[in-house]
């Protein structure tokens, strides 16, 4: 079963993803905040992130990059309200491999979230 750690500070946000992707048959871990996000996928090697980008502590971005110095190699999605040009380049030069922005299309999120684990 692969691990997905959903760094996400909005309740509704984190119930409705954290449940479909269950149903789906993906096991979920959950931080509210980048710090933590950071720690936790350093500590439990998640197979894949999905990173709000508007976060307390530390933001997406910052916690993204701090996933990647610390050698994290896992892929990490952008999930971001602001869908500004500029935002898409913004989240994969931070280090992350594809973004989505919200509300999240959930089908569109988990064909990402397959082809990036291989199974799509």
């Amino acid at each position: 079963m692969n691990k997905i750690l959903i760094v996400e500070d909005n309740e509704m946000n984190l119930d409705m993803l954290s449940r479909r992707l269950e149903r789906r048959g993906f096991g979920i871990l959950i931080a509210t905040d980048g710090e933590m996000g950071v720690k936790m996928a350093i500590e439990q090697h998640p197979d894949m992130v999905l990173m709000d980008m508007s976060l307390p502590i530390m933001d997406g971005w910052e916690a993204t990059r701090a996933v990647r110095a610390a050698g994290g190699t896992m892929p990490i999605i952008a999930l971001t309200a602001h869908a500004i040009a500029g935002d898409r380049e913004r989240c994969l030069e931070a280090g992350c491999d594809d973004y989505e922005t919200k509300p999240v299309k959930f089908d569109s999120l988990l064909q990402k979230i397959e082809a990036l684990l291989g199974k799509g």
